[in-house]
């Protein structure tokens, strides 16, 4: 199915440096590609994206994301894109985010951070927030990383993931499945809405207090919040996506039934 766009117009025309900021989904990987795409169509802007370190460790995959835009998430290498003026996306909620546990659907999880809105302070930076829905949906939690710690083979898995990875064990992915039980992501409908940009002249010169930048942060959360809960309603009603379909089917049941 089709993904679908809404408020692409929101996207800021002025010569700003522009700061993405979204919530990132299960797995982490089956959104994003639509939106870098869309951004690049609709508005001409080739994103550079943040990415986990644990990305660049791997030969052929750190290529593929080097191709595209993709660079080591560090705050000096976000801060020199946007000294060069060049369109970031940050997904301050991480590898955290991206392993989900069971009920976390569409959920902000960012912790203590506040990188990424003392950048936009610094850079005098448009944050512009963005949401995701749909890829939360395509798979099924069979095990989060919370239980898999707890389960027999808890600490040997630990053990290794440490040493292996060399990140937090709570960013862990968890256990999977989706089509017929397999890996495979399950057809669902991707949804996307830009919020309204958060402008960050209010906080000028305050790009180290710390309040300030927790201040705009939450003013973010709740941007990229409203979006997310404006898109979760637009699903309910897509006809096409099948939802619809099946709450009216069942209602008829349960009237055939009476």
């Amino acid at each position: 199915m089709d993904p679908i766009f809404h408020h692409m117009d929101r996207v800021p025309t002025d010569k700003a440096p522009l700061l993405f900021v979204g919530n990132h989904t299960l797995m982490g990987l089956l959104d994003v590609p639509f939106l870098f795409f869309e951004l690049l169509h609709q508005h001409d802007l080739f994103l550079r994206s943040m990415g986990d370190r644990v990305h660049f460790r791997i030969p052929a995959w750190s290529e593929f994301f080097t191709r595209w835009g993709v660079v080591e998430g560090d705050r000096a290498a976000c801060g020199q894109l946007l000294a060069d003026g060049q369109p970031v996306m940050v997904f301050p909620g991480g590898a955290r985010e991206v392993a989900k546990r069971k009920n976390e659907q569409y959920r902000l999880m960012w912790g203590t951070r506040l990188g990424f809105a003392k950048l936009a302070i610094q850079h005098q930076a448009t944050i512009v927030p963005f949401a995701m829905v749909g890829a939360d949906d395509a798979w099924d939690i069979v095990m989060d990383a919370d239980e898999i710690v707890e389960s027999v083979l808890g600490p040997l898995i630990e053990a290794s993931w440490t040493t292996l990875a060399d990140i937090p064990l709570g960013s862990m992915p968890p256990v999977v499945k989706g089509i017929a039980g397999t890996p495979m992501p399950k057809p669902v409908r991707l949804y996307f809405g830009i919020g309204q940009p958060v402008s960050t002249a209010a906080y000028a010169g305050l790009h180290e207090d710390d309040g300030a930048a927790f201040a705009l942060r939450e003013e973010v959360a709740v941007a990229i919040e409203d979006e997310l809960a404006f898109l979760l309603h637009e699903r309910k009603w897509d006809v096409d996506d099948g939802s619809l379909r099946r709450r009216l089917t069942t209602g008829m049941l349960k009237l055939l039934k009476r």
